[in-house]
C-alpha cells in the first residue's frame, strides 16, 4: 500500500470513528441525564460543549495548520478525541453503585408502612455531585480534537490527488463516514439495555427494568469502545510525511492557491460578507441546522415519552432505519446532480423541493399521537377520568390520605385496572409479596375507586404498558420519519453545491470556514439548551434525589411535550424556507444579470467594430486568430 492509499484509508476510518463517537454521545443523552439527575436544559449545555471545544482552537488550526505537519496534527487530534471519550466515562468509576429512587424495602413478604429515606447532610451533595464536569470536559476535548480533521485532511488530500480524482476520494471518505452514526446508535441501544453497574451488582435484586424511567444503562461502556476505536484510527497519521508528491501537477491550480494565500484576511472577509447570497446561505443553514440539532438530540426521548418505547428501542430504531435512509438520500441526491448536470438554480430547486416535501411529512407527525400514560393524580383522576395536573397535591385522594405517603418519590406500580400509581403507598397498598422485579402489592384501596368491575386490588412493580393502538401509531410514525429522512437527505448534496457555486473561487476556502464557524457556534450550542428548557416545562413528575432536591424528569405530559418539541422544530424549519425563498429569488436575479452581461459586451463589441473597421490607411485591419 502506497502512502497516498494509506492516507485515504486512514482518513476514511477517522471520519467513521468521529461520526461513531458523536452519534454515540447523542444516543447516551437520556442515560447521562438520569445518572446525574439533571434536567434536559442542563444536558443541552453538556451536549453543546463539543462545539465550544471547536471554537477554542479553530482559529489556531485555520491559520497555522497548513504550515505545520498536517498528518501529525490529525493524529494528535485523534489522540485528544480518544482521551475525551475516556474522560467522559471516568465518573462511572468514581461515583460508586447507582442507587435508583425507591421507597420499597425488598423482602419476600411484609406489611407496607410508609417510611422516609434516611437523610444525611452529605447525601444531597453525593447525589448531585459535580462529576458531570468530566462529561462536559470529555465532550469538549472531543470538539478540540475533531477540529483539524476535516480542513487539514481535505487540503492534504487535494494537494497530492489529481484534480479529476478529488471528487471520487471525497465521496469514498464521506460514504464511509455515513456508516459511523448507524454503528454509534446501535452501540447506544445495546449499552442502554445493560444495567449501569453490570458486573458489580446482583441484577436479581434490581427491581426495575430497561423500560423504567429510573433505569440507567451502561452509558460509560460505549465511551470506552469509541475511545479505543479513535485511538486506533489516529495511529497511521504519525507515520505519514509532511507532504506527498502530486499525482499530476496543475499549474492553474497552483496559481489560484498562490493568489489566495497572498490575499489579506480582512479585505477578503469584507468582500465575502458583502455578498447578499452568501449572507442568505449562512442564515438559511443556521436556522435549518438549529432545528435539526434540537430534533436529533431529543428525538429518542420524544419516542420514549410519546409512544411508550424504551430508550434502547428508540435509539435502535433510529440507528437501523433513519440513518440508512439518510445515507441513501445523500447518495441519491449526488446521483441526481450528476445525471441531470444541474445548474446552480437547478440544485437550488431540488434542495428547496425536497425540504418542503420532508417538512410536509414532518407536519403529519403532529397528528400521530398517543394519549398520556394513565397515572393517577397526574394524567387521570383516582376515578379514572382524564385530568392533567402539574400540582403534586393531586396525588392525594381520600383512599390514601391516612397513609402519610411521600409525594416526591417516583416508584410506580401498575394496578389491575390499567392505571399507574406513583408509588405503592399512593395506591393504598397494605401488603406485598415476592422479591425484586416479581414483587406484587395487595389490598390496594385506591384501585377500587375506579368504577371497573370485576377487578382485584393488587398491583405489580413498574409503569403500565401503553395501549396496542399506541404501538400501531408508533409504526406509522417510524414509516413517515424514515421517508422524511430520505427525502430531506436527497437535498443535502444539491444544497452544498449551491454554496460552492455561489462563491468566487479565491474566497471559497474562507467561505466554507466561516460558514462552519458560524453554523457550529450558533446552530450547535444554543439549540440543545433552549429545546431542553422548553421540554422541561412539560414535566409532570420530577424525580427526587436521595435527600431532596429535584432530579431528572420521570413523566411528561405527552401532549405538551409534542406541541413544544414539534412546534419549535416547525417554527425553525418554516423560517428556513422563507430564507430559502429569498435566496432563490436572489440567485435568479444574479443569473439573469450574468446572462445579460455577455449580450451587452457583444453588442458593445459589434458597435466598436463597425466604427473601426478601417484604420488610418482606409484598409481593414488584420484579425488575430486564436487557436
Amino acid at each position: 500500500m502506497n502512502e497516498q492509499t494509506l492516507f485515504l484509508v486512514a482518513l476514511s476510518f477517522v471520519y467513521f470513528a468521529k461520526a461513531f463517537q458523536g452519534s454515540y454521545m447523542k444516543s447516551s443523552v437520556t442515560q447521562i441525564e438520569r445518572r446525574f439527575d439533571i434536567p434536559s436544559t442542563f444536558i443541552g449545555v453538556i451536549d453543546g460543549s463539543f462545539e465550544i471545544g471547536n471554537l477554542l482552537v479553530i482559529a489556531f488550526v485555520s491559520y497555522f495548520g497548513a504550515k505545520l505537519h498536517r498528518p501529525r496534527l490529525i493524529g494528535a487530534g485523534c489522540l485528544i478525541m480518544a482521551v475525551g471519550s475516556f474522560c467522559t466515562a471516568l465518573p462511572h468509576f468514581f461515583q460508586g453503585p447507582y442507587k435508583y429512587e425507591t421507597t420499597i424495602t425488598q423482602s419476600s413478604e411484609k406489611n407496607l408502612t410508609h417510611t422516609m429515606l434516611p437523610c444525611q447532610k452529605s447525601c444531597e451533595k453525593a447525589a448531585g455531585s459535580s462529576l458531570w464536569a468530566y462529561v462536559f470536559l470529555g465532550n469538549m476535548l472531543r470538539g478540540i480534537g475533531e477540529t483539524p480533521v476535516m480542513p487539514l485532511g481535505l487540503s492534504y488530500l487535494d494537494d497530492f490527488s489529481q484534480e479529476e480524482n478529488t471528487a471520487l476520494y471525497l465521496a469514498c471518505i464521506q460514504t464511509v463516514g455515513i456508516i459511523g452514526p448507524m454503528f454509534g446508535f446501535l452501540l447506544g441501544s445495546f449499552c442502554a439495555r445493560l444495567y449501569v453497574d453490570i458486573g458489580a451488582v446482583d441484577l436479581d435484586v434490581i427491581a426495575i427494568n430497561h423500560k423504567d424511567s429510573r433505569w440507567v444503562g451502561a452509558w460509560w461502556l460505549g465511551f470506552l469502545v469509541t475511545g479505543a476505536v479513535m485511538l486506533l484510527a489516529g495511529i497511521p497519521f504519525w507515520f505519514l510525511p509532511k507532504s506527498l508528491p502530486k499525482q499530476e501537477s496543475k499549474n492553474s491550480k497552483k496559481a489560484v492557491n498562490g493568489t489566495q494565500g497572498e490575499q489579506d484576511f480582512l479585505p477578503s472577509l469584507k468582500r465575502l460578507f458583502s455578498d447578499s447570497v452568501y449572507i442568505l446561505i449562512i442564515c438559511t443553514s443556521l436556522v435549518a441546522v438549529s432545528g435539526f440539532i434540537g430534533m436529533i438530540t431529543f428525538k429518542p426521548k420524544f419516542m420514549e415519552q410519546t409512544y411508550g418505547q424504551s430508550s434502547s428501542k428508540a435509539i435502535f430504531m433510529i440507528g437501523i432505519m433513519n440513518l440508512p435512509a439518510v445515507a441513501l438520500g445523500i447518495i441519491t441526491g449526488g446521483f441526481v446532480m450528476k445525471r441531470f448536470k444541474l445548474s446552480i438554480l437547478g440544485a437550488a430547486r431540488v434542495s428547496v423541493t425536497t425540504s418542503l416535501v420532508s417538512f410536509c411529512l414532518l407536519l403529519t407527525q403532529y397528528f400521530l399521537q398517543c394519549r398520556n400514560a394513565q397515572v393517577a393524580g397526574l394524567t387521570v383522576s383516582y376515578e379514572g377520568l382524564p385530568e392533567v395536573s402539574y400540582e403534586p397535591e393531586t396525588l392525594l385522594a381520600q383512599c390514601n390520605t391516612e397513609c402519610s405517603c411521600s409525594l416526591k418519590h417516583w416508584d410506580p406500580v401498575c394496578a389491575s385496572n390499567g392505571i399507574t400509581y406513583a408509588n405503592p403507598c399512593l395506591a393504598g397498598c397494605q401488603t406485598a409479596t415476592g422479591f425484586g422485579k416479581d414483587m406484587v402489592f395487595h389490598n390496594c384501596t385506591c384501585i377500587g375507586e375506579v368504577p371497573i368491575l370485576p377487578t382485584n386490588m393488587s398491583a405489580t412493580l413498574g409503569q403500565c404498558s401503553r395501549s396496542e393502538d399506541c404501538d400501531k401509531m408508533f409504526k406509522f410514525y417510524m414509516a413517515i420519519s424514515v421517508l422524511g429522512a430520505f427525502v430531506s437527505a436527497c437535498g443535502a448534496t444539491p444544497g452544498y453545491i449551491v454554496l460552492l457555486r455561489s462563491i468566487s473561487s479565491d474566497l471559497k476556502s474562507l467561505a466554507l470556514g466561516m460558514q462552519t464557524l458560524i453554523v457550529r457556534t450558533l446552530g450547535g450550542i444554543p439549540p440543545p439548551i433552549y429545546f431542553g428548557a422548553l421540554i422541561d416545562q412539560a414535566c409532570l413528575k420530577w424525580g427526587t434525589k436521595r435527600c431532596g432536591g429535584r432530579g431528572a424528569c420521570r413523566l411528561y405530559d405527552t401532549d405538551a411535550f409534542r406541541s413544544r418539541f414539534l412546534g419549535l422544530i416547525y417554527g425553525l424549519y418554516a423560517l428556513s424556507y422563507v430564507l430559502w425563498a429569498l435566496l432563490y429569488k436572489r440567485l435568479v436575479q444574479r443569473h439573469k444579470k450574468k446572462a445579460a452581461e455577455p449580450e451587452a459586451v457583444n453588442q458593445e463589441g459589434n458597435d466598436d467594430s463597425s466604427k473601426n473597421t478601417q484604420d488610418e490607411t482606409g484598409q481593414e485591419p488584420e484579425k488575430e486568430t486564436n487557436i
